[in-house]
């Protein structure tokens, strides 16, 4: 992390001003650490873990203010906190519902199905899920179900002999074998292929099976945690996913909910992405615009978690000072506008400036300007602009969902400086 400590706004704050605090992390999450780290510290992580996380419900909701501490104030329990959760952060109540799943079913050595949209840490879920369980020490075997051409997953997944097929000079130990007495994480379970989909369920109901090639039968003990964004359910409707089979991986699902759905964590995602990039590419960047968090808050981020990690490093790759400077006319407005069902007509007003504003490249005046598409004067459009705080430093900033009346308040630009 930086030495260096960033700003985040207060959510209690009317006039949006940014207060500088000291780094820190929300109640839940973690820095990925080796095995070798973990080893040897699970009692006192089970000592801690369920009291921590408890206490952190009574909050009802999250804010830069309410979770930041000092690096002095840290304790252990909340540091191995941390480290079980495997870069989990946030404490917004739908993550806070999910991660209690995690807690409940990881010592328990079923089967755990993860459905979420694409980029919202599902891998981050299942290496929880192995930290957690009697399995800990043992192998985590990752395996991405859409990365492997059809012809070669049945030997990745389950090996073969040497001569089974065209090209296979040697004998290989598939994902199973590896995985035995540990944990396989099968992330795109929804893209294997029906003609293989009756040899995954033997293995995970007889915990054996064959190489390819071969007629000596192996036997296996894995736990297996699957992960998909697609609807498995509605691809049973539809034949493309045996049944059988997704009623033995659905024993326990865990929803991962999309950012739009937490978007609470998002300032503390914002702070967190943005120490962690600043380390890393040696850039000064000490303070993040009121204005800015405000927007990214606002946006619904279609590529989730992934999505605003990437925007973050390259809004602090482009930063050339202490401000971060955010690309915020890369964000792509057109969906989430059409989509928005305005609550007032401030909100309307508000759309409206902004989707004209967007449509000319923030031309206000002349021809083709935005002024003479909504039919008004420059100086009316300008002074409805100023009134609503849509100005070209919080662009293409929408409408709040809570407050309709928060519109007035919004500080001007002056005040948002540092």
């Amino acid at each position: 992390m930086s030495a260096n400590p960033l700003s985040v706004p207060r959510s209690d704050n009317a006039s949006g001003r940014i207060h500088r605090i000291t780094p820190a992390l929300t109640d839940v999450a973690c820095h990925h650490h080796s095995a070798e780290t973990s080893k040897g510290r699970l009692g006192e992580r089970r000592a801690v873990r369920y009291s921590h996380f408890q206490g952190s419900q009574n909050t009802a909701s999250a804010n830069p203010e309410d979770v930041q501490l000092d690096s002095q104030s840290r304790s252990t329990s909340r540091n191995e906190e941390r480290h079980i959760f495997e870069g989990m952060v946030g404490s917004s109540l739908a993550l806070r519902r999910t991660l209690e799943q995690v807690m409940t079913v990881a010592s328990t050595g079923a089967t755990v199905l993860i459905q979420g949209e694409t980029g919202t840490g599902k891998e981050l879920i299942a290496r929880a899920v192995h930290n957690l369980s009697p399995r800990r020490d043992r192998q985590f075997v990752r395996f991405n179900c859409a990365a492997i051409p059809l012809g070669l997953l049945e030997s990745e997944l389950f090996g073969h002999e040497k001569g089974a097929f065209t090209g296979a000079v040697a004998r290989k130990i598939g994902r199973f074998e590896l995985a035995n007495q540990g944990t396989l994480f099968l992330d795109e379970i929804g893209d294997v292929p029906l003609e293989l989909q009756a040899k995954l369920l033997r293995v995970l109901q007889e915990r054996e099976f064959e190489r390819l090639g071969s007629n000596q039968t192996q036997q296996v003990n894995v736990r297996l945690v699957a992960a998909t964004h697609r609807d498995l359910k509605q691809m049973v409707n539809d034949g493309k996913f045996r049944s059988d089979l997704y009623f033995r991986l659905n024993i326990f699902p865990i929803s991962v909910p999309p950012l739009r759905e937490r978007r609470e964590d998002i300032p503390s995602l914002i702070k967190f992405f943005a120490e962690d990039c600043v380390s890393r590419i040696n850039r000064r960047v000490e303070t993040i615009p009121a204005s800015t968090i405000r927007v990214l808050t606002e946006y619904d981020w279609p590529g989730n978690v992934r999505e605003l990690q990437n925007f973050i490093e390259r809004a602090v790759i482009l930063s050339p000072g202490t401000e971060l400077r955010a690309p915020l006319e890369d964000l792509d407005w057109s969906k989430q506008i059409a989509q928005t069902q305005p609550e007032t007509l401030a909100q309307t007003e508000y759309a409206l400036i902004a989707k004209a504003l967007k449509e000319t490249g923030w031309k206000v005046g002349g021809p083709g300007g935005a002024a003479r598409r909504l039919g008004l004067k420059r100086t009316t459009l300008i002074g409805r602009m100023r009134k609503i705080g849509l100005l070209r430093s919080t662009e293409p900033e929408l409408p709040s969902r809570r407050s309709s009346v928060a519109q007035q308040d919004k500080p001007s630009v002056q005040e948002e400086q540092i």
